[in-house]
């Protein structure tokens, strides 16, 4: 695999202007995926995902109808947003990366008219699957996107423990500084290291990123979610140079 570049990032100086990162950017029972998940909108997983997927037993219909209200902390508990409101995108952008490397976290950054657009077509498509290669091989990764959040979760845990499946990572949009920067701001937790290393889950947020973005990417996670009897993994591993083992 090539090497992971930093997709949506902005980078030039240091982290002076920030404070108070120690925490996760929301509170996340380690122990259940239903907390991020709300079941009343009888929204259930595209139709074919048990033709593509072999997943068994899955539990579709009460699986991934979207979060429950995730309470993340606010960007003004994170960062002295006074003390940064007259530094440049370029600057903010630096030090939110910066500090975040090696924490467990992952600090990145993205124009606000991505984010809009992220935000516009995961509204339409939800869900999605992810190859991350390891070794000889790859682990599929299930992602389920409801803005401003984003949670990652192994396909074979979710088949074994359904709605009980513990997210590997999580990630959060902070659109503060939207409109005055032009750029939001990009938090991601894993919530299981012995699962995903931070390299890892840096890629993941990037490559889920491409699928949304980009024209013609996205229109593997359309079929997905909306022509799911058409939809082939084997598309997606040739998108990102992966080989169908």
């Amino acid at each position: 695999m090539s090497k992971m570049r930093r997709a949506s990032r902005i980078i030039t100086s240091s982290a002076s202007h920030l404070r108070k990162f120690a925490s996760p950017s929301f509170a996340l029972p380690r122990n259940s995926f239903t907390t991020l998940i709300q079941i009343p909108q009888r929204q259930s997983l595209p139709g074919g995902f048990l033709k593509w997927g072999s997943v068994g037993s899955v539990r579709a219909s009460s699986f991934a109808s979207g979060f429950s209200p995730l309470k993340p902390k606010p960007l003004d508990s994170i960062i002295d947003i006074q003390r940064v409101k007259d530094c440049s995108p370029e600057d903010i952008a630096s030090a939110w990366d910066d500090y975040h490397l090696g924490r467990g976290h992952i600090g990145a950054s993205m124009k606000a008219s991505l984010y809009h657009l992220l935000e516009h077509r995961a509204a339409d498509c939800r869900f999605f699957v992810i190859p991350l290669w390891r070794g000889s091989g790859y682990v599929t990764m299930f992602a389920q996107v409801q803005m401003p959040h984003m949670i990652f979760t192994g396909l074979e845990d979710y088949k074994a423990r359904g709605t009980q499946a513990t997210p590997y990572f999580t990630m959060t949009y902070y659109n503060e500084f939207a409109e005055s920067k032009d750029m939001v701001l990009i938090r991601g937790d894993v919530v299981l290291p012995s699962k995903l290393s931070d390299s890892e889950a840096k890629w993941l947020l990037e490559t889920t990123q491409t699928f949304y973005l980009n024209d013609v990417r996205y229109k593997l996670v359309e079929r997905f979610n909306k022509q799911t009897h058409d939809f082939e993994f084997k598309d997606v591993l040739q998108t990102l140079d992966m080989p169908n083992l």
